[in-house]
């Protein structure tokens, strides 16, 4: 599932995952205290391209979910720009009105969105969920029994839903056999997730058992697989710290607003 949507292997699948967190963690709150509009404007830019570059994942793939979080962006924004305060007015109709002031206060809104979201995609493409267990183990002493359980469930998450399709097209066969009135309404409901959690727990109470059996305990372990820290952890951190001066240097070089404080 992971790799059949990527193109490429780049730096950032290298990249440990404690330090992706910790830098998207940086970049919120550091969004939070910037104020002028063409530096947001700028760094969206530049985090738009940071992702296309360093994804590695088919634009097909890329592309629409990032329009369905700009676009959720925008309208998250539209209360403060339909209903905010401002002094030069350019639309108003009823209870709406819509000013400079608030316009753009609206659209930083969504920048500061569109920021973090392309980073927080650029992650997800880049990062496998079983390192992401492993380097909480291996880095911050996460209890392997807590870990193995939470990547156990995540496995489960397709089985369920393929368990669910197949018992939907068995249910379609079955009910041409039988009267429609015993499975309209609350009884089609209770086809489905009866069977669907009696299934499942079983299989969580096989996989339970299996996982002890094969010593999933808190004890001591060796890692099939290791997550250290590397000379790809700097360079990430470097190439985040040059978006950020870029966005800067840009809004002095060449503004679009000249917007200092949109607040």
């Amino acid at each position: 599932m992971y790799e059949q949507f990527k193109t490429r292997i780049t730096m950032m699948d290298h990249v440990n995952i404690l330090t992706k967190m910790i830098a998207g963690v940086l970049l919120f709150f550091l969004v939070i205290f910037i104020h002028r509009f063409d530096v947001m404007l700028y760094m969206a830019l530049l985090m738009f391209s940071f992702m296309l570059l360093f994804s590695g994942t088919r634009l097909k793939i890329v592309l629409p979910l990032f329009s369905v979080i700009a676009l959720f962006s925008v309208t998250s924004s539209l209360f403060m720009i339909f209903y905010g305060d401002g002094s030069h007015t350019l639309f108003k109709w009823g209870i709406i009105h819509i000013t400079t002031e608030s316009l753009f206060r609206g659209l930083h809104l969504s920048l500061r969105t569109i920021t973090v979201s392309c980073l927080g995609l650029t992650i997800a493409f880049t990062t496998r969920i079983v390192m992401i267990f492993y380097s909480l183990m291996q880095h911050l002493n996460v209890k392997p029994k807590y870990a193995y359980a939470f990547m156990a469930a995540i496995r489960m998450v397709p089985i369920m839903i393929e368990s669910f399709f197949q018992l939907r097209n068995s249910l379609k066969m079955r009910y041409q056999m039988i009267d429609p009135k015993q499975y309209r309404g609350i009884r089609r409901l209770k086809h489905l997730i009866i069977p669907l959690m009696s299934q499942n727990i079983r299989k969580a109470h096989r996989l339970a058992v299996a996982m002890e059996k094969k010593g999933f305990k808190d004890g001591p372990r060796t890692y099939y697989y290791r997550v250290p820290f590397s000379f790809y952890d700097v360079i990430f951190i470097f190439g985040l710290i040059a978006v950020v001066a870029g966005a800067f240097l840009l809004a002095g070089i060449l503004p679009v607003t000249g917007l200092e404080d949109v607040r």
